[in-house]
């Protein structure tokens, strides 16, 4: 009996979820059938089919990840996005009006209400690179996070190690949730008028898994070491296997290679984002629970007189924006050129509209001071 693992990649979520399937081998003899010719083999034909509808099965999965893969690059959005309708665009536009053109509506519905911001990084505060190590964020964009943060509690909430993110960023006044929110940390103490009278906050739900991601992270780096453009990030929490990079032809083959490390520890998941795929602890704790825990942080727990504004680009802010959506309080902003599903109410094409929305927000707090 032989154990094998096949993918199954969820078109909605983006999680591939590593499941066994067991069957036997097809080249098992008969003993009621007498010795074949020399140079044949005897197979049940029963089994043989059975076995071409598993590899069968396989291959159509794999083909699946792969176009998902595909779906989620922007250069193909763009593709796609050439090809439907006027109709189609317009109608999604209504759903998802840009939150430039409705800042007054924004406005009015924070009326009485504490603002407090969250930011996703790359591609909303900097644009999306080919190397991850040089997403830098533009010295307008961190003038202006400055100026918000003087304005609101404003957090970052990313997949990136905290570390990595502070590095680009570079404002202490910030809180930072990193590793999708699996490591929180809040301003440095005398940098933010938000915290004085509150205890600093870290929090890392995941602490346990650290000797396993960097297990994993060597293992992913030898295993991806021969796919020319592959890059494997450490965020502390969790792992990104980069493909910006890589020849789409040898998508497939890297697919392959990330798998078949990621099957041997079923306490990892592994989902896929804006050309990368991300290994996480198998924990109940996303960038909405992350959300939730700052907005306890900083008080608003139970209260009705906050209103959290989330800003965010990929397959991951959906779970900030569905939390908003369940706690009615607040909105989610999606950042995108093409129409996309999403829990979010408006959205912004690019981290220049991003940076020009932050911007009426400052204006528009230091007017009613």
């Amino acid at each position: 009996m032989v154990s094998q693992n096949v993918v199954v990649p969820d078109a909605t979520t983006g999680i591939i979820t590593v499941s066994t399937v067991s069957n036997s081998s097809v080249f098992t003899p008969s003993a009621q059938k007498p010795p074949t010719a020399p140079g044949h083999i005897s197979i049940s034909k029963k089994k043989l089919l059975k076995s071409l509808e598993i590899n069968s099965d396989q291959s159509q999965r794999l083909n699946s990840w792969v176009d998902s893969m595909r779906a989620s690059s922007p250069t193909h959005l763009k593709s796609l996005s050439s090809l439907s309708s006027e109709e189609e665009l317009n109608s999604w536009m209504k759903r998802h009006p840009s939150a430039l053109d409705m800042f007054e509506r924004i406005i009015e519905a924070s009326r009485g209400k504490e603002i407090v911001m969250f930011l996703d990084y790359d591609g909303t505060l900097s644009p999306i690179v080919a190397d991850p190590d040089r997403a830098f964020i533009s010295s307008k964009m961190r003038r202006t996070v400055k100026k918000l943060a003087k304005c609101f509690p404003t957090s970052i909430v990313t997949g990136r190690c905290i570390d990595k993110v502070y590095s680009f960023v570079k404002l202490a006044e910030l809180y930072y949730a990193g590793s999708h929110g699996m490591d929180i940390k809040g301003p440095t103490k005398g940098f933010s008028r938000y915290n004085k009278d509150k205890p600093s906050v870290l929090y890392q739900p995941a602490g346990d898994f650290l000797p396993m991601i960097d297990e994993v992270f060597k293992q992913l780096v030898e295993k991806t070491k021969s796919t020319p453009g592959a890059k494997v990030e450490n965020n502390k929490f969790c792992l990104s296997v980069h493909f910006r990079c890589v020849d789409e032809k040898k998508w497939s083959e890297l697919a392959l290679k990330v798998r078949s490390v990621v099957k041997n520890y079923p306490t990892l998941k592994l989902s896929q984002g804006r050309k990368v795929f991300e290994i996480r602890p198998m924990i109940k704790w996303d960038k909405g629970k992350a959300l939730e825990f700052l907005l306890e942080s900083l008080g608003f727990d139970n209260s009705s007189d906050v209103f959290p504004i989330y800003i965010g680009d990929d397959r991951t802010d959906e779970d900030a924006f569905k939390m908003l959506q369940e706690r009615g309080q607040g909105l989610g902003l999606l950042v995108s050129k093409f129409p996309k599903d999403t829990n979010a109410s408006y959205s912004l094409q690019d981290p220049l509209e991003v940076m020009d929305f932050l911007r009426r927000l400052v204006e528009w707090k230091q007017i009613q001071q």
